[in-house]
């Protein structure tokens, strides 16, 4: 039988802030008290990414507005997301997990997935391992986690989410009755809120009831889908722990909400350098170069569209893929007042398997060098400390500051 672990970083982003608040300023520990990761904390903007226990016994919730979170708690402490900080933090944990294992996917930023099956001859137990992970993360990285132990991704990751916080829990095959189907139906991977109402309008109310549904009905019901849940309803999941070395990395994007509508190409294009300084930023940690750029715009009427272009070779240069930002910049916009900006990449591969002609090394070793030392300086200093000339003087700041960014990293795999 399969042993996998699935680890999942309590209330990742405030804990990790909490942490790297206390081991540079001191004071106060963000999760004792009502706060949360969300927009510019110095505007009444942005979503709730992230709340500690105290701010969710007040009724605040992940995903609402900045502004409803304050009107339900006046003194909020609000932290912008620091999203370097959140990768340092995933790496570390799973530079931990690694000592385990040789197969650790991570599945987002906070959660990663561990085969333990071979490594139960060298280390013992799987449980009592899983509470020695617990706590070497606690003591060497500050943060808690919760650990879901059992034979497949699906019921380790189901068991993970049983008891909250810092807790390690089982859910073996001969555990599901007990353990999952008495859970409400909306707690089962992979059944959102829409398929939740229409199974409970078919008064299928919990994981159990929808164990026994009848396989041609639920087909017929939901199709494919209802297939898929029927079978994680019965824990039943066939896919392996996959190194991410393995998986196909389908993009990397940054896109920003403005806080006012920029009017004028100088300052759209400002905060698309901007958005394409954290994707490209992105890209070099991952080794990776692309060969495909895209940007997307939205108007203050929140309509708008996108467009790519194909390179003719791969790169991982921040002014490089900025040209060709601007370009299809220069080729979508109108003159319409704008509200939305994105800059998303793809088509990866690793650097080192690049062919480069004779024609590009000059170039392209010249700017390789100024990224590294870019990079090396924010890394060690802060993301602020080193700058472009243009952002001086100017109310759109790089990186974090002046806009609300969505970042992510789709890397494949399961999704929540």
């Amino acid at each position: 039988m399969s042993i996998i672990m699935h680890i999942d970083a309590n209330s990742a982003y405030l804990s990790w802030e909490a942490v790297h608040r206390l081991r540079t300023h001191g004071g106060v520990d963000l999760r004792e008290i009502p706060s949360v990761i969300a927009g510019d904390p110095a505007k009444r903007h942005g979503i709730i990414l992230a709340k500690s226990i105290p701010a969710k016994k007040v009724g605040i919730t992940t995903g609402e507005s900045l502004m409803a979170a304050r009107n339900k708690c006046p003194d909020l402490f609000v932290a912008g997301p620091n999203y370097d900080l959140y990768l340092s933090c995933s790496d570390a944990m799973h530079e931990i997990l690694t000592e385990y294992s040789p197969l650790v996917q991570r599945y987002s930023v906070d959660e990663c997935f561990l085969d333990y099956t071979a490594s139960q001859t060298r280390f013992g137990d799987s449980v009592e391992v899983a509470h020695q992970i617990r706590e070497r993360i606690k003591k060497e990285l500050g943060f808690t986690v919760n650990i879901g132990v059992s034979s497949n991704k699906l019921l380790a990751k189901m068991a993970s989410e049983l008891e909250k916080p810092d807790r390690v829990h089982t859910l073996w095959p001969n555990e599901i009755s007990s353990k999952m189907w008495p859970l409400p139906v909306e707690e089962l991977f992979m059944v959102g809120r829409a398929t939740g109402k229409k199974l409970r309008d078919r008064n299928i109310q919990t994981i159990g009831d929808l164990a026994r549904q009848d396989p041609n009905h639920m087909k017929v019901f939901l199709k494919s889908a209802g297939l898929l849940i029927l079978s994680y309803a019965n824990g039943i999941d066939s896919s392996k722990v996959i190194l991410n070395d393995d998986i196909a990395q389908k993009g990397i994007g940054n896109s920003t909400t403005l806080s006012f509508d920029a009017t004028t190409r100088k300052e759209a294009l400002m905060v698309l350098l901007a958005l394409t300084e954290r994707v490209c930023t992105r890209l070099r940690k991952l080794d990776r170069v692309c060969s495909l750029v895209s940007v997307s715009i939205k108007t203050n009427a929140f309509q708008g569209g996108s467009h790519q272009l194909q390179l003719q070779s791969y790169t991982s240069s921040t002014s490089d893929i900025y040209r060709y930002v601007v370009r299809l910049f220069d080729e979508m916009w109108r003159g319409e007042p704008i509200r939305q900006l994105g800059v998303h990449i793809s088509n990866f591969t690793k650097d080192s398997l690049v062919q480069l002609s004779i024609f590009d090394m000059k170039n392209r070793d010249h700017e390789e060098k100024i990224d590294q030392a870019v990079d090396q300086v924010r890394a060690r200093f802060g993301e602020n400390a080193i700058m472009r000339g243009c952002f001086a003087n100017s109310p759109i700041r790089p990186l974090q500051g002046g806009v609300n960014e969505g970042d992510y990293l789709n890397m494949g795999g399961y999704r929540s």
